[in-house]
């Protein structure tokens, strides 16, 4: 079949709740893709950060074939013996000491949230059911029916009601007014480093510092949102890194996997986890040991092929090159590491047909929050594929 007959299938049978770009892709490898018709793009979204190591990476190939011989599922009812390896990964490059795996970004965010407000009524002293949640404006942590209800995005809402109470919302970025959103009965300050969704929303230098200094001193915890962010993104391993914080929870996903498999975490304090006794919790496939495996690999692959560190380096030189691109369309570049957003003028006609237009010149990338034409390649990418993506990237910017 060709192109277009797969996508006649798709809009015939599935649900419509994306908006993809034309392209139906059968293979990958590294940094590039291949579609159906044999044409070779540059994917320049990585699933959106899922793929930091690249396109089916044969170290987590390997990792995942030999532990899909021995065993792949167990089901929290036993023990396996592949969870504490990674626990153990993820507590060294965390510094926290507690880990709770799950499946999808989105379930280790509830995670997070059951955990929060568990801690205010079992530790905090919050009244029963009065704790609150503090989170930022353009937020983004999945799509179940509680996190949406914390989302400012009508869309990701409507319909959908009655929505989940119990947060807050404030300005990215504004320390004074978490400051001024806390009472005696705010529990945490739920907040990504960097919104991604939003738009690579970037908060102002100090923020996340003092976001650490405003909960600690009211007795709130601080968690962070690393589920795009983290595992090397944006230059370190998590993006809290960049400033002198330590937070009392983080949440990962996506890259945790390296695209092979669903695989995200709640890394949190002993206080903090303490707060869940046996069936409070739990999930059929959270922790199973071929999703133990599959991670344990993508952490070494991070680590070792010091993933992070060409983030930084080649996220800084992509950045410059950016600006220094002469379009009448850019308002502005930013992002920090291989996590990077151009926002267009609104006369510019939206970011989707620069998407297309890329696309035709053999990149894959894709619009957020229509103005915003989002970067974020694989990690392993070279400087000569940044390059190579440059070319096609100033030629549409200038000549669209």
């Amino acid at each position: 079949m060709n192109t277009q007959e797969y996508i006649s299938l798709e809009n015939q049978y599935g649900a419509h709740n994306y908006h993809p770009l034309d392209v139906v892709i059968r293979r990958g490898e590294g940094i590039w893709v291949w579609d159906v018709e044999g044409n070779k793009y540059l994917d320049f979204l990585s699933a959106y950060s899922a793929l930091n190591q690249g396109h089916c990476h044969p170290r987590i190939m390997q990792a995942m074939i030999d532990q899909a011989k021995m065993i792949t599922l167990t089901s929290r009812a036993f023990r396996n013996d592949r969870l504490h390896l990674l626990y153990k990964k993820l507590v060294d490059i965390s510094g926290l000491p507690k880990v709770l795996p799950m499946n999808s970004g989105a379930e280790a965010v509830e995670t997070a949230l059951k955990a929060i407000r568990k801690w205010a009524y079992t530790v905090k002293g919050v009244p029963k059911d009065q704790a609150e949640i503090i989170v930022c404006k353009e937020n983004f942590a999945g799509r179940t029916i509680t996190i949406v209800s914390f989302s400012t995005e009508e869309q990701y809402k409507s319909g959908f009601g009655p929505m989940t109470p119990g947060f807050k919302v404030i300005p990215f970025g504004d320390a004074d007014a978490l400051r001024k959103a806390i009472t005696p009965n705010t529990a945490a300050f739920l907040v990504e480093p960097i919104q991604g969704e939003g738009g690579i929303n970037m908060p102002p230098d100090g923020f996340l510092k003092e976001a650490g200094e405003i909960c600690r001193e009211n007795s709130v915890l601080l968690v962070f949102d690393e589920i795009q962010t983290g595992l090397g993104r944006t230059g370190k391993m998590f993006a809290f890194q960049h400033e002198d914080v330590k937070p009392d929870g983080i949440t990962i996903g996506k890259a945790l996997s390296g695209g092979f498999y669903p695989v995200s975490a709640f890394i949190s304090t002993e206080e903090v986890m303490g707060v869940f006794k046996p069936g409070d919790h739990g999930s059929t496939f959270g922790g199973n040991p071929l999703a133990a495996s599959i991670a344990c690999a993508a952490l070494d692959v991070i680590v070792e092929e010091r993933l992070a560190d060409r983030s930084a380096e080649l996220g800084n030189y992509f950045m410059d090159r950016l600006n220094a691109i002469d379009s009448k369309h850019v308002k502005e570049v930013r992002g920090r590491g291989l996590l990077i957003g151009v926002e267009l003028k609104k006369e510019a006609g939206g970011a989707r047909r620069f998407c297309e237009a890329l696309l035709r010149e053999g990149m894959l990338a894709k619009e957020t929050h229509e103005h915003v034409i989002r970067f974020a390649p694989p990690l392993i990418i070279s400087k000569d594929e940044i390059n190579w993506a440059l070319e096609r990237i100033d030629k549409v910017l200038t000549t669209l």
